[in-house]
């Protein structure tokens, strides 16, 4: 499918890194890794959960110091994709996380926005960003990440959203942070709808403005929202591989998006964190009440899986779920 257009509207550059160049980042930066081995931080990549998942990102992504670390993930990842055609990404990265550990804002932003510039002269891709503040830090901390974002406008830089645990930390308290965004030119584009259910989506689209949703596909639990969302052509970045790592769903078949009657809302697939291990995704579903199962797939599979059904759309299901 490479000689087809795309484009990715919803990737995390951090999550982009690949087991072997993160070892080499770590190693250059002093920074120890839970794992010495590409076979042991694949071991790490087996995510239980979302919270798993979470504790996993910030380990590793922790190793990330220097405007060259942040730059090589762009172009590193532009050049895969090109690989597969895309034309056009918006990458997301989280800077205060980054800040936290001690790395100057100027060193986080200058090197996603150089790299942002080599993706275009290197591997024709056009790179534009939309850094992400963080739920349950405090709302001035995201504050600053949009105006660090606003400062980086004219190198690349075209909105803000809000990534972490959705289901502990609602959107609501960050609706003076996506005010400040609009006042400085920014679009939002925060996740909701990924782990918890409507009304995350409906805090997001009313007190946060969202021009779009990152994920969003528990509106097929309102259809009313979702109909409201149809409406309004809110586009929903829609994400299946990853939605089954980290434990949102428990397989590609029961995913939202193949659903097919008539109420349906715009959709983008994306991958947000492209398999760590090139060709494969696995996950061994641990839920409660439920036979644990695992799931194994190439990416072409998984495409067939799901995407055959109802690219573009995602619709109220017709029977409850």
């Amino acid at each position: 499918m490479t000689e087809y257009p795309k484009i990715e509207l919803h990737v995390h550059l951090e999550g982009t890194v690949r087991p072997r160049t993160l070892l080499e980042i770590a190693r250059r930066n002093d920074y120890a890794l839970p794992a010495e081995t590409e076979e042991g931080l694949q071991a790490l990549y087996e995510f239980r959960d979302f919270a798993h998942f979470i504790d996993v990102w910030i380990l590793t992504t922790n190793a990330l110091r220097t405007a060259d670390d942040f730059r090589q993930v762009v172009t590193d990842y532009a050049q895969e994709a090109a690989s597969h055609g895309a034309v056009y990404v918006e990458g997301i990265f989280s800077p205060s996380e980054r800040v936290r550990r001690g790395v100057r804002w100027e060193e986080i932003f200058d090197g996603y926005c150089d790299g942002a510039q080599e993706a275009r002269e290197l591997h024709g891709v056009e790179v534009r960003l939309t850094p992400d503040m963080v739920r349950g830090h405090p709302l001035g901390e995201g504050e600053e990440v949009v105006r660090w974002s606003a400062r980086y406008r004219d190198r690349g830089i075209v909105g803000v959203g809000l990534v972490g645990l959705e289901a502990e930390f609602p959107p609501e308290p960050y609706e003076p942070a996506f005010a400040l965004a609009r006042e400085l030119g920014l679009a939002s584009v925060p996740h909701a709808g990924e782990v918890a259910g409507p009304p995350s989506v409906r805090g997001a689209l009313e007190q946060l403005g969202a021009d779009r949703i990152r994920h969003g596909v528990r509106v097929v639990d309102d259809a009313g929202l979702l109909r409201e969302v149809a409406d309004r052509r809110i586009v929903l970045d829609v994400c299946p591989i990853s939605n089954l790592r980290t434990g949102a769903v428990a397989s590609l078949e029961e995913h939202p998006l193949p659903t097919t009657p008539p109420c349906s809302a715009p959709t983008s697939p994306a991958t947000a964190r492209p398999p760590s291990r090139s060709g494969s995704t696995r996950r061994t579903s641990t839920r409660p009440g439920s036979r644990a199962r695992s799931a194994t797939t190439r990416p072409k599979r998984a495409y067939k899986a799901w995407a055959g059904a109802s690219i573009g759309t995602l619709s109220v299901p017709s029977k409850p779920r």
